[in-house]
């Protein structure tokens, strides 16, 4: 429902306030937090290290996700860059020999897929990664290698290979001498070629040798060699270098990425790995006298496919003639790269891996599914089932309760996962919906088995679920290998739209450089509008080169790149192209005019749409350019239909300049509160895009590439760590910020039997229940009370800590438990609270003296057939049984309190008489004591040797009867009835006994100097 133009007038005076002000607004939120969803399947990761003295503990480095740390050797991994580093996408990671607890990282990842993200220089922690200090290099972009001095943990260098995505004079080598407080240039070529690999002699540090490359990626090539790439060696520590390329039996020319490895045993065996124009001068180079001469031992293109990807070699530590070569899959060779084993692993494309010098059988090994370690020289690794640092394209949701959270991960599957709920396996839950690791995935509306998922090359798969049913359903199916854009019929891109129509979900839309559209499920398909883009031909090359072509569609350009049906008016259609422009079509599909905002700029690309639910003609735009070299951020609004725009992003009114943002989101509940994705993390603006702050909270920063508002809650993708729930977004839409403590509306909730998975690996638990939000100016200690319609009290917390600002509590919709005697516990019973009905309810704050409202609908699960005087009933049941567990240990307390006096007594009097008769009332009481509660247990499995009592007994009744969902069946009925009569009989016992025995003994006692006996009620 659209806010009162009042409150929206409200709103926009709230929050048009300087940035100060802006920081203020945003601390009040401190306590919303996402929630990680996972999942935890690893994502790309291209740099790793170990510590040679203790062989459980490596680090890791994801593309998108920071750096992560084993002490188990890859069982579990923590991220340990969260909270001080301000990019997510690590390039390279080095343990100083001389102390372990020095650890350094080079941002940014140097094997340049086209989703790469951008670094921003190197960080050093001195206790093992507990803690990291920014330490210079802030344009650096790329950093592909770090070595350390192995003496002198001060001296430190980089290998630079700087910004990807246009010409840099920081590219190059780097060198520190005082631990990164100062660095140097110490090797620079030209400012198109970095460095790409960077070698230290294992026997003499004074000795490196530097592999450089020319390289640049654009939207629609990447750039792989030149003249400037080649190998260069030092022997004075870095201070002058010599080009060993075109000497010896190098080749020069043009040449591609450069890796290189040197033999620990003998220094002298060197080997260098490259590409090169000519086939026949490109693959792996040995020389045995230190760079003077060199032969090429392999052509093997097993290890030099995809060779901008990969080309990295790793010397063994105790094996003269063995190296390790990595590429699509991982090598061994034993005779100098002459001949290679293929080495099995979890994943492919392997970038890294870091050997044990002391014990060469442990290694730790990067690729595109994450890291994983081997004990054993590669046998058998530890598996990547516990890094949730997946890169995914986008999120999409679906209608069913509770919804389902649907993406492509990069290098992996489509999969699907519950938004909430778990089960006894991390994987459990989650499946694969067909297409492949890049593409759009859309749930049909009426059916959430039905799934139609894309991929590379124009895939578009149909699956239902129900049925094990998977077709294709493509437009088109044409492979793109070796083929230059303009020669394909459709331009399909790698990341290419797909929707249903908002209006008829009979309607499919997808995009190549045309809008294509089918009524039949896929089986056909119309084209209903011209080339969208700017059909640039000189972008439409085979991508890449001049020495390796590589078409898998990421490159591929003037595609429509974001497309959406106006949800407010059918036919509405919205294209934007990677290409630069911006396209509207008013009746569908028809007619297409070009909106392409002014001032846009030139060939940007359309990432997403976000057209309102609140105002037709309505939309907000994100575009980017960083991919040539232009990073600042692009967000647009317009309310007519596209005939005038608004750039919402100057670069000075929150979002930074440098930031790119992918996705922008205008929150259905409330006009004018949008949501920004960018490269380095989330933002928000209160006021219509005016202004716009932080909205990380605890999430990782990390690029955002996209957002759903869903049911009031915030999905989040990222490019390397998985997906994120911010959990009720309602505090937003309702807090006033006028200085005064206010209870906030609550969202409406649902009562299921929904719950969190457990263990390691699993989604951070979902909030059961109802979110209560409220504001405090200051820190005050509060009251919560629930009542129901009736105003009877359903439950009260207490002495509730409140913080300055907006507060959560979450109410898991229930009554107060048993209560039990402290220490004691009912076995295999639960003996927690009963759950509330659907129904209105109010809830109360107290806070500074005053009281403050608001009413709650709990709903019953919608999948469920509720019968509400069934329910009513259940809760009956539940009371009861619970009041008379609490009642039964009311009277077991009596027992204890009443014979610790009577023992006492005993002690303290002389008459031979009186003590007898005391020890036959405890006596007494002890049988009582006994029927009640298993007085022998003392540990939870205790109950196996010892019989259950009859606390237990209700105790395990009520535990039926809450597992309910609804009236009880009669056999709880019938056990109930038994199990009253049985504790009437004991109650009434022991009250006979106590009122028979008492008053004879304190009568006795009168006159005696002893204290009365206390009778507990």
């Amino acid at each position: 429902m659209r806010p009162s133009i009042l409150l929206s007038i409200l709103f926009l005076l709230l929050f048009d306030l300087p940035d100060t002000q802006a920081q203020v607004i945003n601390d009040q939120f401190s306590q919303l937090k996402y929630r990680q969803l996972g999942p935890f399947r690893g994502g790309r990761s291209t740099a790793a290290a170990g510590v040679p003295d203790d062989i459980f503990t490596y680090y890791m480095g994801s593309t998108g996700g920071g750096v992560w740390k084993t002490t188990d050797g890859g069982t579990t991994w923590d991220n340990v860059s969260d909270g001080y580093f301000s990019v997510g996408s690590i390039g390279a990671i080095e343990v100083a020999p001389s102390d372990k607890n020095v650890v350094y990282v080079g941002t940014g990842s140097a094997d340049p897929r086209g989703n790469i993200s951008t670094g921003k220089g190197m960080y050093k922690s001195q206790d093992a990664g507990s803690t990291w200090q920014f330490i210079g290099l802030p344009n650096a972009g790329q950093i592909s290698r770090i070595q350390i001095h192995p003496r002198n943990e001060e001296q430190v260098y980089a290998a630079v290979l700087g910004n990807i995505f246009g010409p840099s004079k920081e590219r190059g080598i780097y060198r520190t001498m005082d631990g990164g407080k100062n660095w140097k240039q110490i090797l620079f070529v030209n400012d198109s070629t970095g460095a790409s690999d960077l070698i230290m002699d294992p026997n003499n540090p004074r000795i490196l040798y530097a592999g450089f490359w020319q390289a640049e990626r654009k939207p629609w090539t990447m750039i792989d060699g030149g003249n400037g790439s080649g190998l260069y060696k030092s022997t004075d520590g870095g201070d002058t270098w010599t080009r060993l390329s075109g000497k010896g039996g190098l080749p020069t020319g043009i040449i591609g990425k450069v890796g290189i490895a040197v033999s620990p045993v003998n220094s002298n065996r060197v080997w260098v790995i490259h590409e090169h124009l000519d086939e026949t001068k490109g693959g792996l180079y040995l020389s045995e006298d230190g760079g003077q001469h060199w032969t090429r031992v392999s052509r093997d293109h097993l290890i030099r496919q995809r060779a901008w990807y990969f080309s990295k070699i790793f010397a063994h530590p105790t094996e003269e003639h063995s190296l390790y070569i990595v590429n699509v899959s991982l090598f061994k060779s034993t005779d100098d790269g002459r001949s290679i084993v293929n080495i099995p692993v979890p994943h492919g494309d392997n970038h890294y891996v870091w050997i044990n010098p002391k014990h060469p059988n442990y290694l730790i090994n990067c690729n595109d599914g994450g890291a994983n370690v081997s004990f054993n020289g590669g046998k058998t690794w530890s598996t990547q089932w516990n890094q949730p640092t997946g890169e995914f394209y986008r999120v999409t949701v679906d209608n069913q309760f509770p919804y389902r959270v649907y993406g492509a991960q990069q290098d992996n599957t489509t999969i699907s996962m519950p938004s909430r709920g778990g089960d006894i396996h991390p994987a459990s839950g989650l499946y694969e919906v067909g297409g492949g690791e890049s593409g759009h995935i859309a749930v049909d509306p009426r059916n959430p088995d039905i799934v139609y998922a894309g991929s590379y090359i124009g895939i578009i798969t149909r699956i239902d679920r129900s049925k094990d049913s998977h077709k294709s359903v493509s437009a088109y199916p044409e492979l793109y290998d070796g083929i230059a854009g303009r020669d394909l019929k459709y331009r399909f891109q790698w990341n290419a739209p797909i929707r249903f129509s908002p209006h008829d979900p009979n309607v499919l839309y997808i995009t190549s450089n045309y809008v294509h559209r089918s009524t039949d499920e896929g089986q056909t398909w119309n084209v209903i509008s011209p080339d969208l883009t700017n059909n640039i031909d000189e972008y439409l090359d085979i991508p890449g080169g001049p020495i390796q072509h590589d078409n898998t569609s990421v490159e591929l350009y003037s595609t429509i790149f974001a497309f959406e049906e106006s949800v407010l008016e059918k036919g509405v259609l919205w294209a934007g192209s990677d290409d630069g422009l911006m396209y509207i079509s008013r009746d569908n599909g028809v007619s297409w005019k070009n909106i392409t905002p002014k001032g846009m700029p030139k060939e940007g690309t359309v990432n997403s749409i976000d057209l309102s639910t609140h105002q037709k003609g309505r939309a907000h735009i994100a575009v980017y350019k960083y991919r040539d070299n232009d990073f600042r951020p692009y967000v647009y609004q317009t309310n007519d239909y596209g005939k005038n725009w608004k750039l919402l992003t100057n670069g000075t009114n929150g979002i930074p300049g440098d930031y790119p943002v992918r996705v922008v989101r205008e929150d259905p509940a409330r006009e004018g509160l949008l949501y920004a994705g960018t490269e380095f993390g989330m933002f928000i603006s209160f006021d219509n895009g005016t202004n716009w702050q932080p909205f990380q909270q605890n999430l990782p920063i990390t690029p955002v590439t996209d957002i759903a508002v869903h049911n009031k809650d915030l999905v989040v993708s990222t490019q390397g760590r998985a997906y994120w729930i911010l959990d009720d977004l309602s505090p937003l839409h309702n807090w006033n910020r006028n200085g005064e403590t206010q209870l906030l509306t609550p969202r409406l909730t649902y009562r299921t039997q929904i719950s969190n998975a457990r263990g390691e690996f699993r989604p951070d638990p979902a909030p059961t229940g109802a979110l209560f939000h409220y504001y405090l100016p200051k820190a005050d200690t509060v009251e919560i009370i629930i009542n129901d319609v009736k105003n009877n009290e359903v439950n009260r917390y207490k002495n509730i800590a409140g913080k300055s600002g907006i507060n959560r509590f979450g109410w898991d919709l229930t009554y107060p438990k048993a209560k039990l005697i402290p220490g004691t516990f009912i076995y295999l019973s639960y003996s927690g609270r009963p759950k509330v009905i659907p129904g209105e309810y109010k809830v109360m704050l107290k806070a500074g003296g005053r009281t403050y409202e608001q009413m709650l609908t709990v709903k019953a699960d919608p999948r469920w057939k509720v019968d509400m005087a069934g329910l009513e009933e259940q809760l009956k049941v539940q009371i009861k049984v619970r009041d008379m567990v609490t009642d039964i240990h009311k009277y077991i307390a009596s027992i204890r309190s009443l014979r610790e006096q009577l023992n006492q007594v005993h002690d303290w009097v002389g008459q031979q008489a009186l003590r007898e008769s005391i020890n036959d009332f405890v006596t007494k009481l002890t049988v009582i004591e006994e029927e009640l509660i298993q007085t022998k247990t003392e540990s939870h499995q205790d109950p196996i040797n010892y019989p259950v009592r009859l606390d237990t007994q209700m105790g395990y009744l009520y535990s039926v009867t809450n597992s309910q969902e609804g009236r009880p069946n009669n056999s709880i009925y019938d056990r109930l009835k038994d199990l009253e009569k049985d504790w009437a009989e004991v109650k009434s016992r022991y009250d006979n006994l106590v009122n028979d025995r008492l008053p004879k003994i304190e009568a006795t006692l009168t006159g005696l100097d002893v204290p009365l006996i206390k009778k507990e009620n």
